[in-house]
């Protein structure tokens, strides 16, 4: 890996129960603060490829380097702390505590973190402009809120790569275009941003994009 690239992806497949291909010898070279986005119908493989670059999944073939470390060799407890200190994801559906309040929310990433700090989470929320919000529970939030909630917590610990599956899926027009300005700000910071997503305007906001089909890359563009 060169000192520009922050992501291999070398001959990758996953197959479950043996026989079903959901990615079939994926190769992409990610470099740092690039934005990509991962394109393609319903059951091309998109979730799958990003869950394995965020070390939720493993493949079942091939090699996926992230930030210089070899993530298919990391045990349970070594791939835990590396998704913690590296990797700040982003869903389609929230996934926030429901009697935890926006700023006890934030703080749960620092705290699997060991290091929450509640001025810190006042000023992740303050940046996505939730800092009227600091208190207000899940239920009394709207989706954009929610979502944003969901991004300051990504954020927190200052990840070198954000990861989201369809983060505006669930959000209208008007919810959607906060959040993707949120992206484009994570991006002029200098993160580096995969999302998977089905939105042709969201995936133009990328600086590139892959078209996934069948498990196989399509096109890139």
């Amino acid at each position: 890996m060169n000192n520009g690239t922050l992501i291999e992806i070398k001959n990758v497949s996953k197959y479950y129960n043996g026989k079903v291909c959901a990615l079939d010898n994926i190769d992409l070279s990610i470099k740092k603060g690039e934005w990509l986005s991962i394109m393609g119908p319903s059951g091309s493989g998109k979730t799958t490829l990003l869950n394995i670059v965020s070390c939720l999944d493993r493949p079942s073939a091939g090699l996926v380097i992230v930030d210089g470390a070899d993530i298919g060799r990391l045990d349970r407890n070594e791939l835990t702390r590396f998704r913690r200190e590296t990797v700040g994801l982003i869903f389609q559906q929230f996934h926030l505590v429901p009697y935890l309040d926006a700023l006890e929310n934030v703080m749960l990433a620092q705290y699997f973190h060991s290091m929450a700090d509640e001025e810190e989470a006042r000023q992740a929320l303050d940046r996505v402009g939730l800092g009227d919000r600091l208190h207000h529970m899940p239920s009394q939030l709207s989706g954009g809120e929610q979502q944003r909630v969901c991004i300051a917590r990504a954020l927190i610990n200052q990840p070198k790569l954000v990861l989201a599956d369809e983060p505006t899926g669930n959000l209208d027009q008007k919810n959607e275009e906060l959040v993707m300005e949120l992206f484009r700000a994570m991006h002029r910071d200098g993160h580096t941003i995969i999302i998977v997503t089905h939105d042709p305007d969201v995936g133009k906001l990328a600086d590139w994009r892959v078209y996934l089909e069948h498990g196989s890359i399509r096109s890139i563009d």
